[in-house]
This record gives C-alpha cells, sequence and structure tokens, in this order.
C-alpha cells in the first residue's frame, strides 16, 4: 500500500525558519511541570524577549516554548501564526517595498 506525503503548511515553514534566528536555551524539567520550569528559568535568567526554549520532560520527549512580550507560548502555535508577533516581524525576509527603495537610492 503506497503511503501519502504529509502535506506541509508554508505559513509553518516560514515561521520555523523565522525562529531559527531566535535565541534558544535548553532546560530540563525535573520534578516540575515543563511550562513551570520554563517560568522559572525565564525569571531566574532575566531572559529578554524573543526566546525560544527547549524544555525536556524525560528522554524521549522535549517541548518547545516562545518567550515573547505577550508571554510564553507553543512554539508551534508562534511557527503558524508568527505574523502575531512584533518581535518577529524583525526577523522576517525585507518586503517589495523595502526592496524598491533599495533599488533607488
Amino acid at each position: 500500500m503506497a503511503r501519502r506525503r504529509k502535506r506541509k503548511s508554508r505559513r509553518r515553514q516560514e515561521g520555523r525558519r523565522i525562529l531559527e534566528h531566535v535565541p534558544q536555551y535548553s532546560i530540563e524539567s525535573g520534578e516540575e511541570k515543563p511550562v513551570t520550569a520554563a517560568r522559572k528559568f525565564i525569571q531566574a535568567e532575566g531572559i529578554l524577549p524573543p526566546a525560544l526554549l527547549l524544555v525536556k520532560r524525560n528522554e524521549h520527549t522535549t517541548d518547545r516554548y516562545f518567550w515573547a512580550e505577550k508571554g510564553l507560548f507553543g512554539a508551534q502555535y508562534v511557527e503558524e501564526n508568527h505574523f502575531l508577533f512584533p518581535s518577529l516581524r524583525v526577523l522576517e525576509a525585507p518586503t517589495a517595498q523595502e526592496l524598491i527603495t533599495v533599488a533607488i537610492r
């Protein structure tokens, strides 16, 4: 039986490329829930947004969180909706209007 290829969302792929340029921190959750460990790490280290936190839950599972000005979000949500986050707009590719102004100069 032939396997069907999973369709990859272009919007999510673009969001993933944008998140590659954000600082990443890897931590282990220990006895705490992953989101609690991430919040405590952010407060203890004084991490400024935007940042991506990789929280290792156990040897097989790692949860990904995005630290933004608005709070802590799941990284998958941010990949799909990166245009809602002002701190990520700076990291996006230049728009056509910016390219035109550069070409005129």
